[in-house]
């Protein structure tokens, strides 16, 4: 599937395509509407109907990615939820296989994530994997998320790569197609970001679900 001869750099999104999304999924959608139901004393369905709603209105936004825009509009501490289901992270399959496999090719390896600082180091602290990158990024350093063109521009004037030989993986066609039209030449995605749903059907772009679909710890072809 990849020619890793013509790749020289690989950027990899977080959410989805490194890590399990459910935890994202189960964490938005199901415990913080019945967490602040609780707290308001309000029923968790007209809670959550409401959370989704406004998720819908701020979505493809930087805020829609930020702790502390919905910590300010909710009065939450959403860290601290968070860490109530931290035991709900995890790798996607062969995901830290991968990295290590990359690191033993010498290919430069960037994570890039629209998550919140303080999700990407909350991560990286229950899944020991920042060890394996040359950087980690979260869109908000530049405040412009993946979505948009100056993100890859600003990404490029600060950790330089080659976008004709670089490969870029991640599980949101619309953000694969903001890189592709940057130039990044090798585009993949995830079929089954949240291993608790079932595999998306193919789209525009090369899919896989398991990482041992696109390389070989063995180094063979």
């Amino acid at each position: 599937m990849i020619d890793w001869d013509r790749i020289d750099t690989v950027l990899l999104d977080m959410d989805g395509t490194l890590l399990d999304l459910h935890f994202d999924n189960y964490f938005w959608l199901e415990y913080l509407p019945l967490r602040y139901a609780q707290m308001q004393g309000r029923e968790a369905a007209e809670v959550r109907e409401q959370l989704v709603a406004s998720y819908q209105r701020m979505r493809g936004t930087l805020d829609w990615y930020c702790l502390d825009f919905w910590a300010r509009t909710l009065d939450l501490d959403l860290v601290a939820l968070k860490q109530e289901i931290v035991h709900k992270i995890s790798p996607r399959p062969g995901a830290l296989e991968f990295l290590a496999w990359l690191n033993s090719q010498g290919k430069q390896a960037l994570l890039i994530t629209n998550a919140h600082p303080h999700s990407l180091d909350l991560k990286m602290a229950h899944v020991p994997m920042a060890h394996h990158f040359d950087a980690l990024i979260s869109s908000h350093h530049y405040q412009v998320p993946k979505e948009q063109a100056p993100f890859w521009q600003a990404l490029l004037d600060r950790h330089y790569f080659d976008p004709g030989r670089t490969l870029f993986i991640d599980d949101t066609e619309a953000v694969l197609d903001s890189a592709g039209d940057f130039g990044v030449a090798h585009l993949l995605c995830v079929t089954q970001p949240d291993l608790q749903l079932p595999e998306r059907p193919p789209g525009r772009y090369r899919a896989f679900n398991d990482f041992a679909e696109i390389f070989r710890a063995d180094g063979q072809p």
